[in-house]
């Protein structure tokens, strides 16, 4: 078990990764910037909606060189090179796991919700996460024991506990079956029985579940998303004294692919309940 005198030491370690991780993401949101102006170059992944471009390519292949030249011992997971067939496997290395560009269907139709995310983890814990919206030049950093801030300012969750005054935000997913619209749709009418103000899909993950750190919305859930959808944002969350569990009610397991997290304990809890699950194949699954 490590001392306090080392702790204080990785500490400190990983407060310089996280300011490279800064100045990498803004790095990354000027390209993105110039990129939203012109016409994009699509295709598809695993289904007609799991879209991306070229410029999803080339930010990734920019964070993870720029990183890889500073850290050659670290670990990456990024979106595009686990679509391409790399292993998605989390160790107890060093690892960034990056998101080039979050809300890439947003990218596409240039409706301004998009962002670049890289979480840090260290042990299979998250350390840091930093999430740059690219067009409005919002940065949400935080770091394990340090707090949550947007542009410095430092960020708060709502306290509500009462679902009929609360504002919830989720998105669609990748699978567009019947028996999946069905589940999604149930989801959403067990929620608006609750009475909810209202509930928000704004097409990001990351940037939804800052909304949820920032006090703005009062949860958020899913199925189908990915460990570089969450692993920046649960660290925000979290810092920012907002609770991230698995839709089961159990700990956040950063590899399932599904993800509540709101204000307040209550709030998290209600939602895991009420919510039907939707299945989707882990990001690990071809680790071994």
């Amino acid at each position: 078990m490590a001392s306090s005198e080392e702790n204080e030491m990785y500490s400190k370690q990983w407060e310089g990764c996280m300011e490279i991780a800064v100045q990498t993401a803004r790095t990354a949101g000027q390209v993105i910037r110039e990129a939203f102006k012109h016409e994009k170059e699509v295709s598809t992944k695993s289904s007609p909606v799991d879209l991306v471009t070229e410029t999803d390519r080339l930010v990734e292949d920019l964070i993870i060189s720029s990183l890889r030249e500073k850290y050659p011992s670290h670990r990456f997971i990024g979106e595009e090179s686990s679509a391409a067939g790399e292993k998605c496997l989390l160790t107890d290395s060093p690892t960034w796991i990056i998101d080039p560009i979050d809300g890439t269907c947003n990218f596409i139709h240039s409706f301004p919700m998009v962002a670049v995310s890289i979480g840090f983890a260290v042990n299979k814990e998250l350390e840091f996460g930093v999430i740059y919206h690219c067009l409005d030049e919002n940065l949400y950093t935080a770091r394990k024991g340090h707090g949550a801030f947007c542009n410095g300012i430092q960020l708060q969750v709502s306290k509500e506990t009462d679902m009929s005054k609360a504002l919830i935000l989720t998105e669609i997913g990748a699978k567009r079956d019947p028996a999946t619209l069905k589940i999604f749709s149930g989801n959403m009418e067990r929620l608006l029985k609750a009475q909810v103000h209202g509930i928000r899909v704004i097409g990001s993950a990351t940037l939804a579940l800052c909304q949820v750190a920032s006090g703005a919305a009062d949860a958020y859930y899913q199925f189908g998303l990915h460990c570089w959808d969450i692993a920046a944002a649960a660290v925000i969350i979290r810092e920012a004294g907002g609770n991230v569990i698995d839709t089961s009610g159990g700990p956040l397991d950063l590899m399932s692919r599904r993800i509540v997290a709101a204000g307040t304990v209550e709030m998290a809890h209600y939602i895991a309940r009420e919510i039907q699950t939707i299945t989707y194949e882990r990001d690990d699954h071809n680790a071994n």
